[in-house]
């Protein structure tokens, strides 16, 4: 317990700003389409460019974790996303703002990466899912922050206020990663240094590994459904389709931060226990794809009304997708310790990719249909657009299958 309380909790807190910084497009989304005059397009394109500032940090931010360690790489993004927070504060217009997003992306790069390449330098393997999961837990609290006491707030801060609280917790959490972390655990002989070519090549054996190429497809999928939902496109849904005004919306939100609080510990301890019992450690993740799967169904086919019963749907979807994570340690484990850097971004390299090509693609789908007269967009370009992750997350599924079904058993 002592030794999560000083490594594990400080990288966690940098997810806190990473969930919080992806869950806060979501609740004032619709008050920036209105102020800014945006489109749906407009404000897809405003949310994937955080991640694509994300996704092109991933490699580097790789390279950088493996070579110098979670604690300078850390202090310094955490600083990055202040400044992030802060643009975002003082924005005068949509370009600024995306600005100001372009940069905390960044800053939140490493976010989960970190937590992951400490876990497996100082815990024992069997451990990382568990600790990891315990680590998103704290972090998924920054998603519940964005939701219900953000909305509270905003009636005193406005949204420049949230962002600029942001950017103050931000510096705190800075200090808390250079003053509590050490470099490596006692006795950890790091890898010899290569040129920066060498270290970068290294990507090349882990992108070809057989179990990379089966799974990472639907770790992917599943991880980018709660950023795609979370980050933006669940408050449209739940102001268009479930008819909610503010106030209901935040409550929803909230219910579903908090579904990826207790995903994310849940999924984790399972994983662990599991595959201390002989099991798979891909188990969990599928299971939890196959249940989100049933779920976007439901949203398509029959929406839920109630306000009780929208709660407990978008919770179970958050809760579910949250065994991602545990599918990032399951890859890492086929890997060394001195790889978990890049392993961890080269997964979610690839995923924010996805995300980013989701984010507009779901706005570009409801564009087709003509605004509402409240300003919203349509229920059918909904149910268009999630039909689309609805084949998304059945194709890879069956690639993992499929994939399996070619490996010898040695290597499945």
């Amino acid at each position: 317990m002592r030794d999560f309380a000083r490594i594990t909790l400080p990288l966690a807190a940098v997810n806190f700003l990473n969930q919080a910084s992806r869950a806060v497009l979501a609740l004032i989304g619709p008050l920036l389409a209105v102020e800014f005059a945006l489109s749906a397009s407009d404000l897809g394109l405003l949310a994937a460019v955080f991640f694509v500032a994300y996704a092109a940090a991933q490699l580097p931010v790789g390279v950088a974790l493996d070579l110098y360690g979670a604690r300078r790489v850390q202090t310094v993004l955490a600083l990055t996303a202040a400044a992030g927070f802060a643009l975002c504060a003082l924005a005068a217009g949509p370009v600024a703002l995306g600005l100001g997003r372009f940069v905390t992306g960044v800053g939140i790069s490493a976010g989960l990466m970190a937590m992951l390449k400490a876990n497996a330098q100082w815990f024992p393997k069997a451990r990382v899912a568990a600790l990891t999961g315990s680590g998103v837990f704290v972090g998924a609290l920054g998603g519940m922050m964005a939701t219900l006491p953000l909305q509270s707030l905003l009636p005193l801060l406005g949204w420049r206020g949230g962002f600029a609280l942001l950017a103050l917790l931000a510096c705190a959490i800075a200090a808390w990663i250079w003053f509590s972390l050490e470099d490596a655990p006692p006795g950890w002989t790091p890898p010899p240094r290569r040129g920066l070519a060498a270290e970068i090549a290294a990507f090349g054996p882990i992108f070809r590994h057989p179990y990379f190429l089966r799974f990472v497809p639907a770790i992917m999928v599943l991880s980018g459904m709660n950023f795609v939902y979370q980050g933006l496109w669940a408050g449209p849904w739940l102001r268009d389709v479930a008819g909610l005004g503010e106030a209901a919306r935040a409550v929803v939100l909230f219910c579903y931060a908090g579904g990826m609080a207790l995903g994310s510990f849940g999924a984790g301890q399972a994983a662990s226990f599991l595959q201390a019992r002989g099991a798979s450690p891909m188990l969990v993740p599928l299971l939890g794809m196959g249940a989100q799967f049933l779920l976007q169904l439901l949203f398509i086919l029959h929406p839920p009304g109630a306000l009780a019963w929208l709660c407990l749907a978008w919770f179970l979807f958050a809760f579910c997708g949250s065994s991602g994570p545990a599918g990032y340690a399951a890859v890492g484990q086929r890997f060394g310790p001195e790889l978990a850097g890049r392993v961890a971004t080269a997964i979610n390299g690839a995923m924010l990719v996805l995300v980013f090509v989701l984010q507009y693609a779901i706005g570009a789908i409801l564009d087709l249909w003509p605004r509402t007269a409240t300003g919203g967009w349509d229920a059918t370009g909904y149910a268009w657009a999630m039909g689309l992750t609805v084949l998304l997350q059945a194709a890879s599924l069956f690639w993992a299958w499929r994939a399996g079904a070619a490996l010898p058993a040695s290597r499945a």
